[in-house]
């Protein structure tokens, strides 16, 4: 079911980050400011709404996120030539301080963060909504808050932390440390969590729960190698009975299934209609309503990218979940009215098992119902959802529990009643100790969540703890590659940032 109160308040609150000097000297006497907004309690929830809406614009979730998150995994490959420039250099490694992909994400969280700044800024005007509502919202807007920074410190590292919303150029911020910058997303998600409640109605379905500040909390903490916190908020996503395992894979990725109980936190988009919007700001009436993914992943899409072969030659034979996750020549797909063909897929070929095939995205593809080749959707993206939280509790338990109990929660995953895949230990997949079960870990992490924008964060933390035994890209340059450059423009226009401020090797 699809609620539309995401598409109210798509406002732009305040001054940005970053803005040109000249710029703020221009105010429209006209215009709605925040001198004369937040008067009543649904202005303030018009103002989270559009907080929401930035999530959604064309910088972040409904293009360039997903793109930035795969091209730096190992999970995707080029399409073809028709991969754009700006988008191979992310893939290949060659990227530098000027991308147009990773600096449209950072650009896109400093406005989401400063939307939700302006809110909780100036949410102490309203007074005439229950005081329950109001921390809801203001939870709200802190998760979004919160889950913008975990992006930026994991791709960025140390990054500019406005705790509050900045009205010139004399309100920028140099680079935190990444300590300093964990330490208040772990502070806001602690935060939201005792606010959020942990379901809604249907007509608020989308917003930020108590389940989600505390499976991205549980994020967080993986990400530092914190085991024994991960494991605390872990546990409460599992024993709060809210969240189980779908039957069918697939409707984890499709538009008829969405909110359904395995779902942790989406974004919302709206059936296609030929209303995507590629204004990068999350700004005007069709803001966010649609998502570019299926256009660019599709098999008869532009298909930009592809999967992998490393991905696909991860899939153990007979794993349903291949045949879920990815189309291949001689499919059907259309409701089963067509049959996909070498030439209606666009570009490059993989090898499987020895045999070079085409093969495309199935996950978050509208081709299940459709044979349209242009076609923008409303097919919602997955951020979170309850089997990365039984994976990650597999490698809690592995690390610093039991390796029994973590090769439990392997099993519940693979015992999806779609998937059925035979329980660890295999022959390929022994689980008889703390490294073996690693790998049992690292492979049902790749396959389970492949395309779902894990993998890439997944490299950054093993790389960093010494876990990889071989690193995933040929490209790689200690002291370089496990960061993304500071944006230029940020670098320009930002007074506290200088040059030898930038990360290494740029």
């Amino acid at each position: 079911m699809k609620n539309k109160f995401l598409l109210s308040g798509v406002l732009f609150l305040g001054l940005m980050v970053g803005c040109q000097e000249s710029d703020l000297d221009k105010l429209n006497p006209n215009g709605v400011t925040v001198d004369t907004f937040y008067k009543n309690g649904a202005e303030l929830s018009s103002a989270v709404n559009a907080v929401y809406a930035m999530a959604k614009a064309n910088t972040l979730t409904s293009r360039e996120w997903f793109f930035l998150h795969d091209l730096r995994s190992d999970d995707v490959a080029a399409g073809g030539g028709q991969l754009e420039t700006p988008r191979n250099q992310i893939l290949i490694g060659s990227y530098t301080t000027d991308n147009g992909v990773a600096s449209g994400v950072w650009q896109g969280f400093y406005r989401l963060i400063h939307r939700a700044n302006v809110v909780l800024d100036l949410s102490e005007k309203v007074t005439d909504i229950p005081a329950a509502d109001k921390a809801r919202l203001l939870a709200e807007a802190r998760f979004l808050r919160a889950w913008s920074y975990f992006d930026l410190v994991t791709m960025w590292g140390g990054v500019p932390l406005y705790k509050n919303y900045v009205t010139s150029v004399e309100g920028s911020l140099p680079r935190s440390t990444e300590k300093e910058v964990y330490d208040f997303i772990i502070a806001d998600l602690k935060a939201a969590a005792e606010a959020l409640p942990a379901t809604y109605n249907a007509d608020n379905l989308g917003r930020a729960t108590k389940g989600a500040a505390q499976m991205l909390l549980a994020r967080v903490y993986l990400q530092q190698a914190d085991y024994t916190n991960a494991k605390v908020e872990l546990q409460k996503v599992i024993t709060s009975g809210t969240y189980s395992l779908v039957d069918e894979f697939s409707d984890n990725f499709i538009e008829e299934t969405e909110f359904n109980k395995e779902s942790i936190f989406e974004i919302n988009f709206f059936p296609a209609g030929g209303n995507y919007n590629w204004d990068a700001d999350g700004n005007g009436a069709t803001a966010g309503t649609e998502t570019v993914r299926t256009q660019e992943y599709s098999a008869i899409g532009w298909r930009n990218v592809i999967p992998s072969n490393g991905l696909l030659n991860e899939f153990e034979k007979g794993d349903p979940r291949f045949a879920k996750s990815f189309y291949v020549t001689g499919d059907k797909y259309n409701l089963d009215k067509n049959v996909l063909t070498d030439a209606a897929q666009n570009g490059n070929s993989s090898v499987v098992d020895g045999k070079t095939m085409k093969v495309s995205w199935r996950k978050f593809s509208l081709m299940y119902k459709t044979d349209q080749t242009f076609l923008t959707g409303g097919i919602n993206q997955r951020i979170m959802r309850y089997a990365e939280t039984l994976l990650a509790m597999a490698e809690v338990e592995n690390e610093i529990g039991s390796i029994t109990e973590a090769v439990k929660y392997l099993n519940m995953v693979r015992a999806r009643k779609s998937v059925a895949m035979p329980a660890y230990p295999t022959a390929a997949y022994p689980v008889g100790t703390k490294d073996q079960v690693f790998a049992a870990i690292m492979h049902e992490r790749r396959v389970e969540l492949s395309g779902e924008q894990i993998r890439n964060r997944d490299i950054l933390r093993w790389r960093k703890a010494g876990k990889l035994k071989t690193e995933p890209f040929t490209y790689f340059q200690k002291n370089k590659h496990e960061l993304l450059p500071i944006p230029q423009q940020e670098v320009d226009n930002n007074p506290k940032i200088e040059p030898t401020d930038q990360n290494p090797g740029y």
